[in-house]
Formats: C-alpha cells, structure tokens, sequence
C-alpha cells in the first residue's frame, strides 16, 4: 500500500468471469446491506478478461475493476488481495449464491476468528442443490478435510471473512480453486484461528455448479500432496498438539507418554515458565500463574486457546528476572539449538531449591539411535533431522549434579529413548565434593 492510498475498514472482493447481469444487480444490493454498518469499505471485481458492458457497471456502481495476468480462480482472489486496502476482506461470488444480505452475519462475526467461512454443512447451515452434486460436494469435503486434519467442514465454500493480517503476508502457488484449502492450511500453521457460521446456500445454475465440483476436485488433488506435507511438517503451529492424537500409533504414544511423565512432575511444585511451549496440551496442565514461551510467534497465537500467559522469547536470553520461577520445564528444545548459554539460562531463571524438569534423547542409548533412524523413515517431516545438539544422561548428570550441585529427583525415560529428569536446585552454591552422593536415590520410570 503506497502512503497515499486509502484506508477502509472492508474490502469485498468478487472474483467475477463476464458476470455483467450478475454485477448489475449485486453491487447495488452490496452498498445498500453495507449502509447499517456505518463503516467505510471498498468493492473490488476481478475479471480476467472483462468486456466493456462489465466495466460500464462496475464504474457506475462506485466499485474498481482489476485483471489478473492469468486466469483462474486463485489468480483473481490473489489479484483482489494484492490491491484491496481494508482491514478485512470478505470474498463473495458474483452469481447470487453469495446473497449480499448475509454479510453482515460474517461482519458481526469478524471478532470471534481470523477467518470465518460461511458454511453449509455445520449445524444451521443448508445447501439447495441437485442431489448429486450435493453428494459429491460434502464427499470431497470430508475427504479432503479429515485428510488436511483441518476440522472444517465446508472447506470449499469460497464465502469468507479474513483478517487482513493473514492474506497480506500470503505467499500462495495454487492458480485454482486449491487456493482456498491453501489459505486455511497456511493459516492454521501460523497459528490463526478458523470458524464456520451456517449459511443457506441456494445453487442458480446447476451446469456451472456441476462444473465447480469437478474443477474443485480437480484442482485439490493436484495440490494435496504439497499440501499434507506442509500441514504436517514441524512448521506447523499446531504440530505438538495434533500428535497427541495423532492417526499414527507409535507418534500417539510418545506424545501421551511425554504428557503423562511431565505433568506428574509439574504437580505441587508452584508457577513455571514452560521455555520452547510449542502447541503441546501440557501447556494447559501448567499451574495458574505459570508462563507459557515460545521464540516462534505462531506457536503462541494456538496456545491463546489454553488460557496461560504467553510471551515470546529466546532460550538464549530467557525475558525474565533472576531465580523468578519456582519450577522451569524445558522438553524437547535443547537438541533442536546449539549448547551456547542455554543450560546457564534455565539454572539463571530457576529459584534456589526450585524444580528443574528438563527433557530430550538420550543419545547415549542405542534405543534413541534406532528409534531417530526409524523416525526418519516413517516420520520425514517430525523432528529427528532438527537434532543439531546432542546430550546424553551422563552429560546432564555431570553439569547439574557434580558441578551445579541440583540434587536428582527423578529419571523417566519414554522406550528408553527420550530422557526427562527431575532436578532441584540447591539452597546455596554448590559444592561438588558433596553432591555426588545422594540421601535419596532418583526414581526411574519406562
């Protein structure tokens, strides 16, 4: 946006094919169902390949006209976004499916989620159309979403609410109508939230409507492959929390044990700073007070939904006072960064004769080594390849124990792989002639 352009509070894009009857009746029922509104907004069209008729109507009915380069149904929604300058954007269809009345359900609903879709197939929601290609409509929505894991129901329906914030920083490659399950794939690994709101939708023109299916369809298969790939990668926000109930056993397993042996020793031992929180549900098993930090942003916009105080932060350089926690748990972050400081930095925040939960492979133990190995076959996209920072149980041992003088509380191993150990820091400086005996020997679990 140039400095001089103008600011609007909406932007309603059309993506349009030579719809000049359509847009001669739906422009003017847009700007009379946006008067209640009290809002300034724009109306942006976009043909490939407008005819003189449609841009006549588009002129008179204080709307703008653009062309994207090339044809498709991605490319005009990319072409709409690039030049709308609203602080949200509504995508509507020319053909009267997309019935002006109904924006203002999706305006009052901008507040609830980042994207909302006016949807068919939630509860409330209804589609009129041929019983065919409502058959194979819902077929290929329920396919594709439960394979997208995207838990929406209506992923094709292009009538939507988006907050300007996602779609400016949009770098998409679908030309089609896969744009529309790339926008949410691309939103949910940022960390965005996604709402359906039931919507009527009554079907004007039964070939082009048959045609979409087809196209939609189509199109999505193409792009399903690249698709999964990145729903599934590391990248996404979201990935800690999905293994925890995840299609594939042996990933299933290992989250809900790592939950299980953390959460244990979380209890009764007071507030803690969670460093590396990811999207794991142990976030939402932190004691009230606790401080949930992450360095990557998208990780935090998914843990708002567990209600814990969030900041974003470097393990390098941890945001907080000296010794302010009386607990810190870090699990699965210190292999992923170089060895630096961070051990300094955990022993820094901790409290004197507070509880250190510390968590990663054991790569001392032949078992991590055929467990990454396998993982890097069945699992290519998880975390084996960000291992950049080896640590074994001796390692650990001898700089807490015999040099930070923490007594050893606990040692559970997950399919003697991933190590976790419990630790309390001592009252006063170490003294590493007195700690390598201990009163009370650390409990091991598998």
């Amino acid at each position: 946006m140039a400095p001089n352009d103008p600011h609007y509070d909406l932007s309603v894009i059309i993506p349009s094919t030579n719809e000049s009857e359509n847009l001669a009746r739906l422009l003017p029922q847009i700007h009379t169902a946006l008067i209640p509104f009290s809002i300034t907004y724009e109306i942006i069209v976009v043909d490939h390949q407008a005819d003189e008729n449609t841009r006549q109507i588009v002129l008179n009915n204080h709307a703008m006209l653009h062309s994207p380069s090339i044809n498709g149904y991605g490319s005009a929604l990319l072409t709409g976004f690039e030049h709308a300058t609203g602080e949200i954007f509504i995508v509507m269809d020319a053909d009267h499916t997309h019935p002006a009345s109904f924006l203002s359900a999706l305006w009052e609903a901008r507040n609830t989620a980042d994207i909302v879709i006016a949807s068919r197939y939630i509860s409330g929601g209804q589609a009129t159309m041929p019983i065919v290609r409502l058959f194979f409509s819902k077929m290929l929505n329920v396919v594709f979403s439960r394979g997208l894991d995207l838990h929406v129901r209506d992923m094709s329906s292009g009538f939507r609410l988006y907050k300007t914030r996602i779609i400016k920083g949009l770098v998409a490659e679908s030309k089609d109508f896969d744009i529309l399950q790339e926008i949410l794939v691309k939103a949910l690994m940022e960390g965005y939230q996604i709402r359906e709101i039931p919507f009527t939708y009554h079907s004007h023109n039964s070939d082009s409507a048959y045609a979409r299916v087809i196209q939609f369809g189509m199109a999505y298969l193409k792009t399903f492959t690249r698709l999964w790939r990145l729903r599934n990668s590391i990248a996404s926000a979201d990935y800690d929390f999905r293994a925890y109930d995840a299609l594939m056993p042996p990933q299933r397993y290992w989250q809900r044990q790592r939950y299980k042996h953390i959460t244990k020793l979380l209890k009764e031992k007071g507030k803690c700073l969670d460093v590396g929180c990811g999207s794991s549900h142990i976030i939402k098993a932190l004691p009230q007070g606790s401080i949930a930090l992450d360095i990557l942003i998208r990780k935090l916009r998914f843990a708002r939904r567990y209600k814990r105080t969030t900041i974003q932060g470097s393990i390098f350089n941890l945001p907080v006072i000296d010794e302010s926690f009386p607990c810190v748990l870090c699990s699965q972050v210190i292999e992923h960064v170089p060895r630096a400081n961070v051990l300094d930095e955990l022993d820094r925040v901790l409290q004197p004769g507070g509880f250190l939960i510390l968590g990663t492979p054991d790569y001392d133990k032949w078992q991590w080594v055929v467990i990454e190995w396998l993982y890097k076959i069945l699992l290519p996209q998880a975390y084996a390849d960000e291992h950049i920072t080896h640590y074994s149980y001796r390692e650990l041992f001898d700089e807490f124990v015999n040099k930070r003088g923490y007594k050893l509380d606990a040692v559970r191993y997950i399919l003697q792989g991933e190590l976790i150990l419990g630790m309390r820091k001592p009252h006063s400086p170490a003294n590493p002639h007195s700690t390598l005996s201990q009163t009370h020997p650390p409990s091991f679990e598998y």
